[in-house]
């Protein structure tokens, strides 16, 4: 018996109380069908799609951590745009200030010239940074997506340092372009393409459940120091001196495999000595979704080129590259592109980043991060499926296994892939949208808004452990 409420009253406000007071009068699972938005969908969209094969929702009003699709259901979204929004969906601040954006007639598509909108935004931003880091930072606005913020660091780097080689880590997601694709850990989107491995050198990342050395803990973090040490410095390594080492302070698609404070610390330090440019990609992690500002803030160290998108533009398309002054080697023009300057964008991100400081929604994501996280591992007690709880605030992952599986050096068990599509299924059923990430998909994760309540919380848990009982229950075999 679980101590989680069945249907737990969950408080909201505004707009979503609606949607709330629906989601929690849910009898019964839904039975998820096609509808025509989805036929078409399938029959005219690209086989590149991914998230419609896994939640084949057609969606048509959203707010706070609430959805409703066309049919009338209601869901918990703990994707939430992979991690994107924030504020949930259509917060009032964020609505507001597109409203003001609108009724002011500022050009909406301005390139990289400059308005009141932009200015407001740089400083809003540099606000939240680390003082000794914004003290002499640099800012470049990209492309609206991650992987041109991505791309530019990249470029940034090489220019500045006039290396070609780079350092990137097994597990790594940095986005889908060519160039970004280079620093990928997973092999599947590569396969296609030939030579996509030229100037990369992979490393091991610190990830504890199942350490690349066999050790874990401060040995293994220890012995992937000393490795790294190693490729910066030996001579006859075969590697070139490298422009730049990037890495992600938790890992998402690679699993919510959180890096040891000590390594994050350890990786500066050699990667100063060496002269490397540090690069922290924080699209996922940044704007307080580990509880920190920023994810590298836990281990107190300061990077030197910061790459941010998602969260940082309010639910729009923008993202921006941050970086010491002295690495501003661009030529005028040698990273440009048509969409850097959306003023929309610009305006949702002011909002929100004003808000997450004045209400310290990273502290309430730790807390309630805390929150989740302590219930998921009272549920591993009585499933052994659930191998690892990891992550940071209200980035998690729950690794499932199986426990009749092979086991590794540390004794624990393979992966269950298809146990885990079974699990995020049956959680869809049940009215909560979570993804699917990490080694063979194996890890369920969680990636709530910042504002998600302590009671919708509990809902999570109590829909989680529903969903578990039922999976681990009916489809022993998928485990296999």
């Amino acid at each position: 018996m679980h101590p989680f409420p069945a249907t737990p009253t969950v408080r909201t406000t505004d707009a979503a109380d609606e949607l709330a007071r629906r989601h929690n009068a849910l009898a019964q699972p839904y039975t998820l069908a096609k509808n025509p938005l989805l036929e078409r969908q399938e029959a005219r969209e690209s086989s590149a799609r991914s998230y419609p094969r896994r939640i084949p929702l057609a969606l048509k009003r959203a707010h706070g951590v609430y959805v409703e699709d066309v049919e009338g259901r209601v869901f918990i979204d703990c994707l939430a745009g992979a991690g994107t929004l924030a504020l949930g969906h259509n917060h009032p601040v964020v609505i507001e200030a597109l409203r003001e954006v609108l009724a002011d007639g500022l050009p909406l598509h301005t390139l990289d010239l400059t308005t009141p909108v932009k200015d407001r935004f740089v400083q809003d931003l540099f606000d939240i940074l680390p003082a000794d880091f914004a003290r002499d930072a640099r800012v470049q606005f990209c492309g609206p997506t991650g992987a041109d913020a991505v791309e530019a660091a990249l470029k940034l780097v090489k220019t500045a340092t006039g290396r070609g080689t780079m350092l990137a880590f097994h597990g790594a997601y940095h986005g889908m372009t060519q160039g970004a694709l280079h620093l990928m850990g997973s092999l599947g989107p590569k396969r296609p393409l030939n030579g996509i491995l030229q100037g990369v050198q992979f490393l091991p990342y610190p990830y504890d459940y199942r350490c690349p050395f066999g050790l874990g803990g401060e040995a293994g973090v220890q012995t992937g120091l000393r490795y790294i040490e190693t490729v910066l410095n030996d001579p006859e390594g075969g590697i070139p001196h490298p422009a730049g080492l990037i890495f992600e302070a938790v890992q998402g698609e690679g699993g919510v495999v959180p890096a040891a404070d000590a390594w994050v610390r350890g990786v500066r330090e050699l990667t100063a000595r060496a002269d490397v440019p540090l690069i922290v990609d924080e699209i996922q992690t940044g704007f307080g979704r580990t509880g920190r500002m920023f994810a590298f803030e836990h281990a107190g160290i300061t990077p030197d080129v910061v790459v941010l998108s998602k969260a940082i533009g309010g639910g729009l398309p923008l993202s921006v590259v941050v970086y010491r002054g002295e690495l501003d080697q661009w030529k005028p023009g040698a990273h440009a592109g048509t969409f850097r300057g959306n003023q929309l964008a610009m305006a949702a991100g002011s909002a929100t980043l004003r808000l997450i400081r004045a209400e310290g929604l990273h502290e309430q994501a730790q807390r309630n991060g805390e929150r989740l996280a302590a219930g998921l591992r009272q549920l591993q007690r009585d499933y052994p499926q659930l191998g690892d709880v990891r992550g940071r605030g209200l980035m998690l992952g729950v690794e499932i296994v199986d426990p009749h599986g092979e086991r590794n050096a540390h004794g624990h068990p393979a992966a269950a892939p298809a146990l885990a599509g079974a699990l995020q299924a049956e959680c869809l059923r049940h009215g909560l949208i979570i993804e699917l990430g990490g080694r063979h998909g194996s890890v369920v994760r969680f990636l709530p808004p910042l504002v998600i309540s302590e009671a919708q919380i509990d809902h999570v848990l109590a829909i989680f452990a529903t969903a578990a009982a039922k999976t681990f229950r009916d489809a022993p075999a998928l485990a296999c």
